[in-house]
């Protein structure tokens, strides 16, 4: 897979946001996400995989699943540890632009998805009220299948800035 640091800038335009999980002295206190990632394949459009939810990252508990799906949907997930942070990864495929709500903690995120390519997007929010139940709402044109997880775990810490 190949990480995109152009889908990071995009989605975090704070320095709160980071491309990989590299470790920091300081814990992120950001109200934008703190790490976000983003992945393509390619896939001849005979042989296309099914878009299977993302995995979560070491360490990091489910809290919350949606199978490939089309058009809109909303997943609840549950409350969680005060302290850990939100992670919704979502992947699609199919032309047109999926948008991902995350409440009660009002961020939201766009993901592009692509006919011949599978992209996924790795978001991990560590802001006041993630320890409480919500809701992921995605909008999804007809064309684009998309599955989603919902997960909880450390906060990632935030990456020095670099001149």
């Amino acid at each position: 897979m190949l990480f995109s640091a152009l889908g990071a800038a995009m989605l975090c335009p704070v320095t709160a946001c980071s491309a990989d999980r590299s470790d920091g002295k300081q814990p992120v206190r950001a109200a934008h996400p703190t790490t976000s990632r983003s992945a393509t394949a390619a896939t001849p459009s005979s042989t296309q995989p099914p878009v299977q939810p993302p995995e979560l990252n070491a360490g990091e508990t489910p809290a919350g699943r949606q199978k490939a799906t089309t058009g809109n949907a909303e997943i609840g997930f549950a409350r969680g540890k005060k302290g850990d942070a939100l992670v919704v990864a979502v992947r699609c495929q199919g032309a047109g632009t999926v948008k991902v709500a995350v409440r009660p903690v009002h961020v939201s995120f766009p993901l592009e998805c692509r006919a011949d390519k599978v992209s996924t997007v790795y978001n991990q929010f560590a802001v006041t009220g993630v320890n409480r139940d919500g809701t992921v709402s995605v909008e999804a044109p007809p064309a684009v299948r998309w599955s989603l997880t919902v997960g909880r775990g450390a906060p990632a810490e935030e990456e020095s800035p670099t001149g």
